[in-house]
């Protein structure tokens, strides 16, 4: 990878999260559709996510150009970590702001974005180890290196992202419980219910990183670990196509918004495929995994535009077609990070 495809490459992530937060503060100034404080604040929340990943983009990419330190290994994950940390206190300020809808609502989603930086800063944090990857491929020995993590610090690692993805879930069916209560229980629930797929599948990321990293990387998790998260993008999509069915159109539409969700758990995927793919092995398909994200970034924004027209007949479709643009500005990060992902064990 040459210096000017490294820059671009860390120039996309800053990129969409500057969309996400131009595009979110644009909806929130908008005209009076009290729906524009639900979409505004999350689709702003997103560009966290983006700032996760920019961490995680730099963090390999200096390891490929080899111009890491020491400082540059602390404080890109320190950043991803201070990103979710940011979500969550701006969340729950939100949910405490006023006895609302869109507040609550609002609020849980932007909790629930917290749940996701923080795993893809804990992403970014098992990636600093990023080069014994093609090195332990080369080989056909299981030794750990003794520059990997040790045995404790990978379970951290680990338990640390499925810590995050049960806290996740927990919190998706405890506002199932009260659907009942309020509508405003069974929005925030179900989209709860997507971002802890996606969490989910970052755990699966971050555990074949580890692995990988430690040389422990088995036969089997080349096939259980993509399949886990093609489940998890599977699972989101079928529940969101269950809930359109429902005759209310404003729980309904949150449906689409699942789906959303589940083409990110999709665009994870790409990077869980091609470290599985190539590992020990020539997968001379390498290079196209990267067109993964891309597809479902242009299907999040087909969607979306679908979406603003629907929007115009019905105002509930207000929220979920600036939320999709704003997952489609993820699913185009997450292309720069496979890409990334793709050149550093490219074995050509």
């Amino acid at each position: 990878m040459n210096y000017g495809i490294s820059v671009l490459f860390r120039t996309i992530p800053l990129l969409m999260a500057l969309f996400c937060f131009g595009y979110g503060a644009f909806v929130l100034d908008m005209g009076t559709d009290p729906a524009k404080n639900v979409a505004g604040p999350v689709v702003m929340s997103l560009g966290m996510i983006c700032i996760a990943l920019f961490a995680t983009a730099a963090t390999i990419i200096r390891q490929i150009i080899h111009t890491y330190n020491t400082v540059v290994r602390y404080a890109l994950p320190v950043l991803g970590y201070l990103a979710a940390l940011l979500t969550f206190i701006c969340g729950w300020e939100y949910i405490s702001e006023a006895a609302t809808a869109s507040h609550f609502v609002a609020g849980h989603v932007i909790c629930g974005v917290a749940f996701i930086t923080a795993c893809v800063a804990t992403t970014a944090t098992s990636s600093t180890r990023f080069t014994l990857i093609p090195a332990n491929s080369q080989t056909t020995e299981n030794d750990v290196p003794p520059q990997a993590f040790n045995g404790t610090q990978g379970k951290l690692l680990i338990v640390v992202a499925t810590l995050l993805a049960l806290a996740t879930w927990i919190w998706t069916f405890q506002l199932l419980a009260k659907s009942d209560v309020h509508n405003t229980y069974y929005v925030a629930g179900h989209v709860m219910a997507g971002i802890a797929c996606i969490c989910t599948s970052l755990v699966a990321l971050v555990a074949t990183i580890v692995r990988q990293i430690r040389n422990s990387y088995s036969h089997a998790e080349r096939k259980w670990w993509p399949v886990m998260v093609l489940a998890m993008g599977t699972l989101s999509i079928l529940w969101g196509l269950l809930i359109l069915k429902n005759p209310n159109p404003a729980e309904s539409s949150i449906g689409y918004i699942m789906i959303g969700l589940g083409l990110v758990c999709y665009s994870i995927s790409s990077k869980v495929i091609l470290l599985a793919a190539i590992w020990r092995n020539t997968f001379k398909l390498a290079n196209r995994i990267p067109l993964i994200p891309v597809f479902t970034a242009l299907l999040c924004l087909f969607l979306s535009a679908f979406l603003f027209e629907m929007a115009s007949i019905h105002e509930v479709y207000f929220v979920p077609a600036r939320v999709l643009a704003g997952l489609g500005g993820i699913c185009f990060t997450l292309f720069s990070i496979v890409s990334i992902l793709e050149s550093g064990t490219s074995k050509g």
